[in-house]
């Protein structure tokens, strides 16, 4: 019986992976890269302007009037 074509993707990465030397070190770099840029670097940059409205019509209100004044 033939493998689905899903299970012999996964297999075929799962099984590169597990051939690699010096790759795991790479990915190892890389996952921590983005979560440097997605976790750490969103708290110091984006700081949350709609967490002090409680209601979502407050919210609404707040932002249309950011784009409107920023748009004049």
């Amino acid at each position: 019986m033939e493998k689905s074509v899903l299970k012999r993707i996964i297999s075929f990465y799962v099984e590169g992976f597990k051939g690699m030397t010096t790759g795991k070190t790479l990915w190892l770099i890389i996952l921590v890269k983005l979560f440097i840029m997605f976790a750490v670097l969103k708290i110091f940059f984006f700081p949350s302007y709609l967490g002090k409205f409680d209601s979502a019509d407050k919210k609404q209100n707040y932002v249309s009037n950011e784009l409107i004044q920023r748009a004049k």
